[in-house]
């Protein structure tokens, strides 16, 4: 009888390793620590309970002075000055052009915008036709969106008529220069050795000759290949032209966006429980005397790339430092350099991008309400919606894109990564305040174009915020007294570009005049 317990306690342990063995064979998303979209059941950490209750305590029962209120919205006074872009001493386009200049960009919607700018100027520099860039299917997002889909390509090559020669494809004599043509071998029309912001004078002496032998030259890797100093004040004044007159969306995108602009505007305070088919019915027909409320974007950008990349621990425990450290080395066979800092390191130099509960608490400590109309704009936070609760219970009113358009009002970018950012990138440029929570392209962009427009940008003093959270025992009113002290000079002010910085962020002086 014992003997028979014991078989079957054995068939049992068995038959138990059998089914863990074979349960990710019949079910493999629950155990895959690496898809970029989700995060799987087993090997991700459950969102963690907020990190800052001391803070998050303080913060729920603020209550802002109205003189503050009116300060924080009121938008940028005239800093004297204004958009530059057309330039007189612009060279007339040559009668011939000296051939055809591909470019494969890689990366996503804003990485590229800013790589469609340097491709004109190149081509500028060269007395070339340029190509309507290729676009490569981002790794990260999956879209295999072309430049047709995204942008304006007739007002594009409208703006920029006097500027270069531009074709919308190859002539058939050059049908061969493909990505996969370039993909299968060495080839003497590929330049594939641009440095990272190379000079003017590079290009004229490495893919001029290539022109003139070949008659096209395609450049790939082209994201950052041309610097930012040391060029004529006209091809400064081009880029600027391309990134703020020429590349505008695709029609369909503007009715989308105002839809959403107009939304958020008139969403009722008192109530967002009717759901967008409440809001959409009722877009028209709110009292247009109670006058268009204020709202502020917040991009968030807390993607799993990016809690991977920045080496930070975000208060998952065990499972998700281990989780985060197997897709680093899977992703990036373990070239992340910040992975040798510790976190409190990390988040002593500000280099940690803020989490949603953080970013909620800067929003509070300046003096947003609970009132406050916040449009979301994101991918894919990394945790989901249990991620974002914190900052929800902050800031009931927060929308995105699905709260408020319809499934059929958003068919037409749907699963398409650069298309939605768009849409948000168009609500952003609409919004009374923008705010990121951490840097990066779309940051970059748009803090850039907002300057270019004058229009009201917060900019997270990374730095002090990393300090701040560090410190566990520190009181709200400390806080938050840390925190408007460190942004005062942090709110759509005049910044010069330096040396080395991008014109594409800092638009002055290259890109306005003074008035």
């Amino acid at each position: 009888m014992k003997l028979l317990e014991e078989l079957n306690q054995s068939q049992r342990v068995a038959l138990g390793g059998l089914l863990v063995i074979l349960l990710p064979c019949f079910f493999p998303t629950l155990f895959t620590p690496l898809g970029r979209a989700s995060p799987s059941i087993f090997s991700e950490w459950n969102a963690p309970k907020p990190r800052h209750l001391q803070l998050l305590k303080g913060a729920l029962q603020l209550q802002t002075p109205d003189r503050q209120q009116a300060n924080l919205w009121s938008p940028l006074a005239n800093q004297g000055w204004k958009p530059c872009v057309d330039s007189a001493d612009t060279p007339l386009l040559p009668k011939k052009s000296q051939g055809y200049v591909q470019v494969f960009l890689d990366g996503g919607l804003n990485q590229q915008r800013m790589g469609i700018c340097d491709a004109v100027a190149v081509a500028k520099i060269l007395n070339a036709t340029l190509v309507i860039p290729h676009l490569e299917v981002n790794p990260v997002w999956q879209d295999s969106s072309s430049f047709t889909e995204i942008f304006d390509i007739d007002r594009f090559i409208n703006v920029l008529k006097d500027d270069i020669f531009i074709a919308k494809e190859l002539p058939s004599k050059y049908s061969w220069s493909t990505r996969e043509y370039y993909a299968t071998g060495i080839r003497a029309t590929r330049i594939k050795t641009a440095p990272i912001h190379a000079s003017a004078i590079w290009y004229l002496e490495n893919v001029l000759p290539v022109l003139q032998s070949y008659g096209i030259a395609a450049l790939a890797p082209f994201s950052h290949r041309l610097a930012f100093d040391n060029l004529p004040a006209y091809i400064q004044r081009l880029r600027c032209k391309v990134n703020f007159k020429a590349l505008v969306f695709v029609p369909h995108i503007k009715p989308l966006g105002e839809a959403l602009v107009n939304r958020i505007r008139y969403l009722p305070i008192e109530s967002r429980a009717g759901g967008t088919e409440y809001l959409q019915d009722r877009t028209d027909e709110i009292n247009h005397k109670q006058g268009a409320g204020k709202f502020v974007v917040l991009h968030l950008r807390f993607d799993k790339d990016m809690a991977a990349h920045s080496a930070c621990d975000f208060g998952g425990g065990k499972a998700e430092k281990m989780a985060l450290a197997k897709y680093r080395q899977v992703i990036w066979q373990g070239r992340v350099l910040k992975s040798q800092f510790t976190d409190e390191e990390l988040r002593n130099q500000g280099r940690c991008p803020l989490t949603p509960e953080e970013i909620g608490l800067l929003l509070a400590a300046l003096g947003f309400s609970n009132t406050t109309r916040l449009y979301l704009a994101s991918h894919k936070v990394y945790g989901g919606e249990a991620r974002i609760s914190t900052l929800r219970k902050l800031f009931p009113l927060m929308e995105d894109k699905k709260s408020l358009a319809s499934a059929e009002e958003l068919a037409k970018v749907e699963g398409k990564a650069s298309l939605l950012a768009a849409v948000d990138y168009y609500v952003s440029m609409h919004s009374d305040i923008f705010i990121s929570a951490s840097p990066g392209n779309m940051h970059n962009a748009l803090v850039g174009h907002r300057a270019y427009k004058n229009l009201k940008t917060i900019r997270p003093n990374m730095a002090l915020l990393g300090q701040l959270f560090l410190n566990k025992s520190i009181e709200w009113s400390e806080f938050q007294q840390a925190v408007l002290n460190g942004h005062k000079s942090r709110q759509g002010q005049i910044r010069f570009r330096k040396e080395n910085q991008s014109i594409y962020t800092y638009p002055i002086p290259d890109c306005m005049c003074q008035a």
